[in-house]
């Protein structure tokens, strides 16, 4: 079973910056998703196991940056100028097999989920 732990989360006021880690042992795609209360969940962003490619929500592009450091097994979500719709609890999710090679937006196609982290963003 793979344990995916992500860190990172706090209250930070709109225009600050957090940075999300998850830390995944194994190669995997992986995934950033959120949900805000009384909504569903959204994808955010995913990158592929190489790190080569990366895809983001609109909401988001010009914002948040996905990264990856495969030596310490860690996804990293920058997230810049936040809004107070940014405010969610934010999950990792990891993509094995072949599917690893390509970052997707789809949540059914990963296979294993953190326990999410809270962000909470003030106007």
């Amino acid at each position: 079973q793979v344990q995916l732990v992500e860190s990172g989360g706090g209250l930070v006021q709109a225009g600050g910056s957090l940075r999300l880690s998850c830390a995944a042992s194994g190669r995997y795609a992986m995934g950033w998703f959120r949900q805000a209360p009384g909504k569903e969940r959204e994808s955010v962003a995913a990158i592929s196991w190489s790190g080569v490619m990366t895809t983001y929500a609109d909401s988001v592009k010009g914002r948040f940056t996905i990264s990856r450091d495969n030596a310490k097994n860690t996804v990293y979500l920058q997230m810049n100028n936040l809004k107070p719709e940014d405010t969610a609890v934010y999950y990792c999710a990891a993509r094995s097999g072949s599917g690893r090679v390509i970052a997707t937006m789809t949540s059914y196609e990963y296979d294993y989920w953190g326990q999410g982290t809270q962000v909470t963003v003030s106007s």
